[in-house]
C-alpha cells in the first residue's frame, strides 16, 4: 500500500477565496491493484496547491497559494497525521511549486510575482528565514498570460551543480549556480520559441535530453542537454495532444483558453523509456517512447474521465490523476485504461509518502 498526500485548491478554483475547508488530504493506493481507498482530509490549510515530502519521510511541505505566499512545515507521525510546525514566506506571491531536491534548501517557484524564493532547511527539517528572492524580468506575446515573469517549476539539473526555474511568463527556464548554502543567478538555460508558455520539465535517464510541456503553445519542446554547462538546445517539438482527439472545454470563467482548441498541458514526468504529459481541456494523457537518441516518436493519447488533469504521479504501473474541477482522482493502468477513481474536492497535487 502506498500513501498519497493531496494539495487542494479551495472547492470553487483557483484565484476563489480561500479557507473554506481546502487542505492537505491522505489517500491510500493498493500497490497491486491500483484502487484508491481512505481519503480523509488531515489537516485543513488554506490552498496547498503542491506539496514535496524531505527525503527522510518525516517532513512535508506546503506551498500555501495566496497573494503573501507562505511555506508550511508539517511533521508527519507513524500514524499518517499531520502537525505543523512554522509558516514562513515563501519569497513572492501565489506559489505554485516547491522543490527538496537541493540539500538543505527548499526551493519555491513563486508564479504570480515570477520569483525565486530560496529557505534554509535546518537538520530537524524544518524551513525557516531569511528566505532569498530572485526576481525575473521579461515578457511573452500572450498578453494576458506573458504580460510579465511566472515562476512555475523548480528543479535540480542532471549533475546537481545548478537549479531550473521554468517561467512560463517569460519562454525560458533560468538557471541558479549552487553555492555552499544558497544559489546564485547564472543567466538563461534555455529560450524557447516566443508563445511557449514553458510550464514543467524533466530529464531523460542519462541526463543528455530534457523535455519541456508547453502550456500555451500546447507542445512538448525536447532539448538536448549539455550537463556541464546546464545548457539546452531545442531539437524536436511535438504535439501533446494527439491527432482527433477531442476537446472539451466548461467554457467557464476559469478557461485561459489559448489554443484553438483549448487545450493547456499541466505536468509532465518522465517514467522510465516514456514522456507523459496531462492537458487540461482536452482532459487526456498522452505518452511518447523515447528513442535511443532521445527524440520522441508513437505518441498515444488516452481519455482521463473528467476535466482538468493538474497534476500527476507515477507509482509503479499506475499513474494517477488529480483531476481538478471534476473533484477526482483516477488511477490509469500501463495500457491506460480506467482502473480506479475517487472522490476529493478539487485535487491539485499528488505526493507519495
Amino acid at each position: 500500500m502506498t500513501r498519497l498526500w493531496i494539495g487542494t485548491y479551495p472547492e470553487a478554483g483557483a484565484g476563489t477565496p480561500v479557507g473554506l475547508g481546502e487542505g492537505v488530504w491522505r489517500v491510500d493506493l493498493d500497490d497491486a491493484t491500483g484502487v484508491l481507498s481512505d481519503a480523509e482530509l488531515v489537516l485543513t490549510l488554506p490552498s496547498p496547491s503542491f506539496l514535496a515530502v524531505a527525503p527522510d519521510g518525516r517532513t512535508l511541505y506546503a506551498a500555501l497559494e495566496v497573494e503573501d505566499g507562505q511555506v508550511v512545515t508539517l511533521d508527519v507521525d507513524e500514524r499518517g497525521g499531520l502537525t505543523e510546525r512554522t509558516r514562513v514566506p515563501s519569497g513572492g506571491a501565489y506559489p505554485c511549486h516547491v522543490s527538496t531536491d537541493v540539500d538543505g534548501l527548499v526551493a519555491v517557484a513563486n508564479y504570480g510575482s515570477g520569483t525565486l524564493g530560496v529557505l534554509p532547511v535546518a537538520a530537524d527539517g524544518e524551513a525557516g528565514e531569511p528566505v532569498a528572492a530572485h526576481a525575473h524580468v521579461g515578457t511573452g506575446p500572450v498578453e494576458d498570460r506573458q504580460e510579465g515573469p511566472h515562476a512555475h517549476f523548480v528543479t535540480v539539473a542532471p549533475g546537481g551543480r545548478h537549479l531550473l526555474v521554468v517561467d512560463l511568463g517569460t519562454d525560458e527556464v533560468r538557471r541558479y549556480r549552487r553555492a555552499e548554502d544558497r544559489v546564485e543567478p547564472d543567466g538563461v538555460a534555455v529560450t524557447l520559441p516566443p508563445g511557449t508558455g514553458p510550464r514543467h520539465l524533466d530529464f531523460a535517464p542519462d541526463g543528455r535530453t530534457a523535455y519541456v510541456a508547453g502550456e500555451l503553445d500546447v507542445q512538448v519542446h525536447v532539448l538536448a542537454w549539455d550537463p556541464e554547462t546546464a545548457t539546452g538546445t531545442p531539437v524536436q517539438t511535438v504535439p501533446a495532444v494527439g491527432a482527433g482527439v477531442p476537446v472539451v472545454g466548461d467554457g467557464g470563467a476559469h478557461d485561459p483558453v489559448r489554443h484553438p482548441d483549448g487545450a493547456l498541458p499541466s505536468h509532465l514526468v518522465v517514467d522510465g523509456d516514456e514522456v507523459l504529459v496531462a492537458v487540461r481541456g482536452a482532459d487526456v494523457l498522452t505518452r511518447y517512447r523515447i528513442g535511443g537518441d532521445g527524440l520522441l516518436a508513437d505518441g498515444r493519447t488516452h481519455a482521463l474521465g473528467g476535466h482538468w488533469p493538474r497534476h500527476f504521479v507515477v507509482v509503479g504501473p499506475w499513474v494517477v490523476v488529480a483531476l481538478e474541477r471534476a473533484h477526482l482522482l483516477t488511477v490509469l493502468g500501463p495500457d491506460g485504461e480506467i482502473v480506479s477513481t475517487l472522490p476529493l474536492p478539487s485535487p491539485t497535487c499528488l505526493a507519495p509518502a
